[in-house]
Parts: structure tokens; sequence; C-alpha cells
């Protein structure tokens, strides 16, 4: 992987998520570059100005191997789940708002529009608290297991990718998804997609170039300012 681009497009992707209301002053996200060295925005960064020189290396324990600065203190869900998946190539940790209140209300995630199909099936680590040590980093990757996104009891919630873009874009669909689901909840009962409709909307939608649209849209967003 070209660590550079890696680094540029980190930065935009953090910058893009606090545009996006999905991180404010904490959330990170991170990109694994090689097998011992990820590439992760540092816990002291301000996210809605970040800038590369924010951005630090740690190896799959989290020891700092490049930087000046500490990784946030929730490393441990970036490196739990990278030693557990060989398949992820980023993660993005956050405190959204939608997803967050629906398990402040004791509801798990449900598809109830199409891109919301995307993330399969959503397990909740109910643990309340920062996940900032080896074991509890280890746990919510068993509760990820082999899906795509996880949420945090009163928290907030986890998304993983092949690459960052992918998982900028689920994390963007999940929020959106909650979003509706929790405004639903205030004029009647959402209508969940059956498991016919899932399979549709996932082949419709999980395609590459609908993920790079997606990606494209919000980078374009950044760059008017």
């Amino acid at each position: 992987m070209d660590e550079a681009q890696a680094r540029r497009d980190l930065v935009d992707a953090i910058l893009m998520l606090e545009r996006a209301g999905i991180v404010d002053f904490n959330g990170h996200a991170s990109v694994r570059v090689a097998p011992d060295r990820i590439l992760i925005n540092s816990g002291r960064s301000l996210r809605n100005v970040l800038t590369e020189a924010d951005v630090v290396a740690i190896d799959p324990d989290g020891r700092l191997v490049e930087g000046d600065a500490p990784p946030p203190l929730e490393f441990p869900i970036h490196t739990g789940i990278y030693r557990r998946r060989p398949d992820v190539g980023a993660v993005i940790h956050a405190h959204p708002s939608w997803s967050t209140v629906l398990t402040i209300a004791g509801h798990g995630y449900t598809p109830v529009y199409a891109q919301g199909t995307l993330l399969g099936d959503v397990g909740i680590f109910e643990k309340v608290g920062s996940v900032n040590t080896p074991a509890l980093g280890a746990e919510l990757a068993g509760v990820l297991g082999a899906g795509r996104a996880a949420l945090i009891r009163s928290h907030g919630s986890v998304v993983v990718g092949e690459d960052l873009a992918q998982a900028f874009v689920l994390m963007i669909h999940m929020e959106e998804n909650c979003r509706r689901d929790v405004l639903a909840r205030q004029i009647g009962t959402p209508r969940p997609f059956d498991a016919e409709e899932i399979a549709a909307a996932r082949a419709n939608l999980w395609k590459p170039g609908l993920f790079a649209k997606t990606w494209a849209y919000h980078r374009a967003t950044l760059r008017r300012g």
C-alpha cells in the first residue's frame, strides 16, 4: 500500500466524518498499511482541522512507532479487530447520535432502507465505557465476529472495511439507517426489510462503483468547504 496516499485518505476520511456529524472532538479511524504497521489519528488531534501531522503509526500492540503524540486511548478497538480479522484493512470508531440513541433505548440495528442492508448483522457490545484495554478490544472484536459493524451500548459504533473508503461509506450508511429508524419510531413502528428485500438491495448496491461514488461525493463536499 502507498503509505503516503493512505495517510492523505485517512485525514480526508476523518474530516468528512466530522462534516457529516459522525465524528466530533472524539472518534478515530485507522488503516493497516502493513502487517505490523497501523496508521491512526492521534488522541489529542482536533478532528475538524486534522492534518497529516496528526497521523501516527502504531504496531499491532498499540506501541507508537512513528509520530510525537500517543494514539487514542481506545486504540485496542483497532488492534483487537486487526488481530482477529486479516481481511480488514480499515477501522472506524465514532460516537454518532442516531446509532447511540438506539442502543440507549434498548434497540438494536434494523435495516429500514436499502443502503442500510449493506451492514449485514450488527451485534451489540453490551459493556458501557471506553474500550481501552486489550481484553476489551478482543471482546469487542468477538462481538463483531465476521461482520462489518458493531454497536457499543450507549457509546457509539464501530465499522470495518476491506479498505478505508469501504469502511467510511458503510459508516455513513449505518448512521443514516439509524436516523431513519429513530425518526420512524416517532410516528409508528418501522417496517424492516425482509430477507428477500435485503438480498435484492445488496445485489444492487454492493458495487465498487457505488462505494467510490459515495466517497467522491463526500470528498468533493470537503474540498468545496
